[in-house]
């Protein structure tokens, strides 16, 4: 990371770093040579240290005052993972147990175990790059593709809300293979469709679907939260007449998603405990290498260098209060004089 600062123009002031070198902080003495005293390691030491002392308190005060900073910058890593788009089932009917009842005590609704499981299924990713999309009466965009997994946890959280009414899953699937369009990484891409039920899907919109994945090929993964007693999407019809799509959403969405060309693979889960199983299946899968573009931020080093600057005027100020004079003794007062012997007196 590369250094810089905000007021380029206060970097003059730092010709003031000088001044230590060639004036003296400390008091002068009387004393009018030090030749004839020894040389004295520890005093030549003390004032190298406080000249410097000095230096680094201007230095780094104006280094301070022109906001020094580490720049932010874009670093390649290279991690296992894909780059993965959750499409929520926001219908009515995922507010409902798997045993399609309003949820009682210590009962979970299908949206809160999907939710419950699918975070910690996203703890265990923290490479990943992760979209979130969401259908019920239309298909709803909520989060791009993303590398910050707070806003993935956010948008997670809030599946759980109250659902609306129809399942327009098609444009939903259509929504989330368009979340690719400007992914020009190459890494894994894969769809995880969490959905308690199907519906018809429009020969257009179908048509559209096929178009989408020849373009930009996904994985796909349908974790079918099946409600008890409800159709599953491998049951076969019991009369000819039956095998419609009408008739039979689940068992044709899984027809059609298996027939798109793409590798495909659904989970019928019907307690949370098997929604775990498939989700830690689906973990298993999507480990292929992943290489991804960390953003790392600006780095504020102003308050560093006010710190450095206030611990080297500390040290400064500590030596000044315990400096101490080298001046002359004081001359013998008139009494003293007065008092010596005689012949002094006479001698003087």
């Amino acid at each position: 990371m590369s250094m810089a600062v905000d007021q380029p123009l206060l970097l003059a002031l730092l010709v003031f770093c000088l001044l230590p070198l060639v004036a003296r902080a400390l008091s002068g003495t009387p004393v009018p040579g030090l030749v004839a005293v020894p040389r004295d390691g520890l005093s030549r030491a003390l004032d190298v240290a406080l000249k410097t002392a000095g230096v680094v308190a201007i230095v780094a005060l104006v280094l301070g005052l022109a906001g020094l900073h580490l720049t932010s910058q874009s670093v390649t890593r290279v991690g296992s993972g894909a780059h993965l788009v959750l499409l929520f089932d926001r219908s009515a009917s995922m507010d409902n147990t798997f045993a399609d009842r309003q949820p009682g005590q210590g009962e979970e609704s299908k949206s809160a175990a999907a939710k419950r499981l699918i975070t910690e299924f996203l703890a265990r990713r923290p490479r990943d790059r992760i979209g979130v999309t969401a259908f019920s009466t239309s298909p709803m965009p909520v989060l791009p593709l993303t590398d910050h997994h707070d806003a993935v946890a956010a948008a997670v959280a809030a599946i759980d809300r109250p659902g609306l009414a129809l399942t327009d899953v098609g444009r939903g699937l259509a929504l989330a293979f368009s979340t690719f369009d400007r992914d020009g990484s190459g890494a894994a891409r894969a769809v995880l469709l969490v959905s308690d039920g199907a519906a018809v899907i429009d020969l257009r919109v179908q048509a559209a679907l096929r178009d989408a994945v020849k373009r930009s090929p996904v994985r796909i993964y349908w974790l079918f939260l099946r409600t008890a007693g409800s159709a599953g999407i491998y049951d076969k019809p019991r009369e000819p007449g039956e095998d419609t799509p009408q008739a039979m959403p689940e068992r044709h969405l899984n027809l059609f998603l298996g027939s798109l060309g793409v590798p495909y693979r659904a989970f019928e889960a019907g307690s949370p405990q098997a929604v775990a199983d498939a989700i830690a299946e689906i973990d298993r899968q999507e480990t292929a290498p992943l290489t991804y573009v960390e953003r790392i931020p600006r780095r504020d080093l102003a308050r560093p260098a006010y710190a450095l600057a206030t611990l080297a005027t500390a040290l400064l100020l500590i030596a000044r209060l315990a400096e101490r004079g080298l001046g002359a003794q004081p001359a013998s007062r008139p009494r003293d004089a007065a008092r010596a012997p005689a012949h002094i007196r006479r001698a003087a």
